[in-house]
């Protein structure tokens, strides 16, 4: 199962490294109820990923792919070649300014402070399932492990592995913020400011090394 994990770390930092999420659970940090509010949107974030995995895991187990060979299947290939693709065309789309589509309508951003802590629920859960490089990052993690031939509960440990790398930055600051509130709250502003100057250049630099290697990934396992 190692081997496993170490494939999908490419999925889990391209899924991760994501700018605009960040922000917006920092927002939530800071507004009232900020804690409760940041768990429960992840938490719909992550009822969304489990039941990918569950519908999926089946549809991939139940395919005629056998396993055993020393390379992906092609629908992995496949659909690694789709986030390369999709990468590259974000990068080109930040180079041009134009907002990423993947990303919180900006009218989603205001409602942190007003919104109930059941309707961000709600939220974490839509933005997952809207979010079109988020789907392919996670069939992508879904058809690694099914290639792989594990046992269910390896499978399913090996997912969870992938679901929590995939949120580890969107976990860390409401682990902070648990651990070391009074030092995080301090942080906060800062850290949120910080984020909002660069948002641009972290995600073209994201898109490109990341797109670049799964493009790579995708096509050569798909000419092996």
């Amino acid at each position: 199962m190692t081997d496993v994990i170490l494939a999908m770390i490419p999925m889990m930092l391209g899924s991760a490294i994501a700018p605009i999420w960040i922000i917006l659970v920092l927002l939530m940090l800071r507004s009232p109820h900020g804690l409760v509010k940041a768990i429960l949107f992840v938490a719909g974030a992550s009822v969304v990923r489990l039941l990918q995995g569950f519908i999926f895991g089946y549809l991939f187990k139940s395919s005629d792919h056998v396993g055993g060979s020393s390379g992906p299947s092609p629908v992995v290939s496949a659909l690694l070649l789709m986030i390369g693709i999709l990468l590259l065309i974000t990068a080109v789309k930040t180079l041009r300014k134009e907002e990423d589509p993947d990303a919180p309508p900006p009218k989603w951003m205001t409602l942190v402070d007003s919104a109930s802590p059941s309707k961000l629920f709600i939220l974490g859960g839509v933005v997952t399932l809207v979010a079109a490089k988020l789907w392919v990052f996670t069939l992508s993690a879904i058809g690694v492990i099914r290639d792989a031939n594990l046992s269910e509960s390896q499978s399913w440990t090996a997912f969870i592995v992938y679901m929590l790398g995939a949120q580890s930055l969107v976990l860390l600051p409401i682990l902070i913020y648990l651990v070391l509130p009074s030092q995080f709250v301090k942080l906060l502003g800062s850290a949120t400011d910080w984020l909002q100057k660069y948002n641009r250049i972290i995600t073209l630099a994201v898109s490109i090394i990341f797109g670049i290697l799964f493009l790579w990934k995708g096509t050569s396992g798909l000419l092996s």
